[in-house]
């Protein structure tokens, strides 16, 4: 796929991941819809930064949980650019909750995660589906994680969530050919959490095989790969360093 001139909607790209996806794609000259649920200055600051590049952007506040705004935010991307072409669904959440802490996972923390990271992406990508076939082809790129291959990570909500996620990219992949490709990114740790002390990033660099951490922008790099690459669809390409390969 050529993205000079299409419209790309990245969810959840106010910071991180999402926004320098949403750089990406307009440094190749695509239109970004820039979303956001609760970070509006973070996301403006997003909008600003796609503008400098001389791309066109459009702001949209919605929760990608519900599915009516989620349909809202679609037919205002078709409203202002006329199609939509990538939709790169990187919206998530978690709770921190050791996986032996069975009981410190509630109900409502199951609903919020698997809420926005599996249904989510399910109500972006139905939405997007009928606008996309109508461009002639079109690319979804999921953000997923090796948390959900490997059953690691910030809680077993979050791990079988993004579990599902990488199932369900097969899945939208098959009913979605030969239209519109599917793809999952799955990163390793790219962003660390606040209470990792410096011992804990140090023991992170030393058991990955490349000995660095991630950066959004090693993620961005993958969802470009996918996106351009027109035989590639149903599958997880994995962003960790090798982690996932270490003995």
């Amino acid at each position: 796929m050529q993205l000079s001139g299409t419209t790309a909607i990245v969810t959840g790209s106010a910071v991180g991941v999402g926004r320098a996806t949403a750089l990406m794609l307009a440094q190749r000259g695509a239109n970004v819809v820039v979303n956001y649920s609760r970070s509006e200055s973070d996301a403006k600051e997003t909008v600003a930064e796609v503008e400098k590049l001389g791309a066109r952007a459009l702001l949209v506040q919605a929760d990608v949980s519900n599915d009516n705004e989620v349909r809202s935010m679609v037919q205002q991307t078709v409203d202002t650019f006329g199609a939509v072409h990538v939709l790169v669904n990187n919206a998530g959440t978690t709770v921190f909750v050791p996986f032996q802490n069975l009981e410190g996972l509630s109900g409502e923390d199951w609903d919020k995660i698997l809420n926005v990271n599996l249904k989510g992406p399910f109500f972006c990508s139905r939405a997007v589906a009928e606008p996309m076939r109508k461009t002639g082809s079109g690319a979804i790129v999921n953000i997923a994680s090796v948390a959900g291959i490997r059953s690691v990570g910030s809680s077993i909500a979050y791990a079988a969530s993004k579990a599902g996620l990488i199932n369900m990219t097969i899945a939208l992949a098959r009913v979605l050919a030969p239209d519109i490709r599917v793809g999952a990114v799955a990163p390793g740790t790219v962003l660390l959490p606040e209470n990792w002390s410096a011992s804990d990033a140090q023991h992170l660099i030393e058991t990955t095989p490349l000995k660095r951490n991630g950066s959004p922008q090693d993620v961005s790099d993958a969802v470009l790969f996918i996106l351009g690459a027109d035989y590639f669809t149903g599958d997880t390409i994995i962003v960790d360093g090798g982690r996932h390969i270490r003995t």
